[in-house]
């Protein structure tokens, strides 16, 4: 499911949805891009304008839209505002009210953030926010329980 079709669905054109990411950008820092799910795929959502603070967008899959933007916002807030660091691949964190989580590296982040590469350039870097589940398993071991259509993990594991 493409992450504009729905809104040019709705009569709008990709011209219009560019610009109100380019506000929520001028306004925010940055734009969280939700791209709904389906029966066969999960939903998934990403950061577009932390390339502009020369961090790697983030991206989480497998998680609902509401969910997956607070998450977003909440790591890209500390990442930029507050250490200035990027996430490290192969790291990982327990959250406050929320999952144990690792971050993964995209190799080919121009497959995955169509806005962010078409606003930003063809050098936009990303970084998977990979969520354990309830019993604390990844999406890599077996007996994970991930929502429907799973949690898929766009680059390969790092190790630290």
């Amino acid at each position: 499911m493409c992450e504009v079709c729905c809104e040019v669905c709705r009569g709008r054109s990709r011209d219009d949805v560019d610009r109100d990411t380019v506000r929520s950008i001028e306004r925010y820092g940055w734009a969280v891009q939700a791209v709904g799910g389906d029966r066969l795929h999960p939903p998934w959502a990403y950061t577009v304008g932390l390339h502009l603070y020369g961090q790697p967008e983030l991206v989480v899959t497998g998680m609902a839209a509401r969910r997956a933007h607070t998450l977003l916002n909440e790591r890209a807030e500390h990442h930029v505002r507050h250490t200035g660091e990027p996430p490290v691949p192969g790291t990982g964190m327990s959250l406050r009210d929320g999952p144990t989580i690792e971050f993964v590296e995209l190799p080919h982040p121009d497959a995955h953030l169509f806005t962010a590469v078409r606003l930003l350039g063809p050098g936009v870097r990303a970084v998977q926010i990979v969520w354990a589940d309830d019993r604390g398993r990844w999406p890599w071991e077996r007996g994970f329980r991930g929502r429907r259509g799973g949690q898929p993990v766009l680059g390969p594991r790092g190790r630290r």
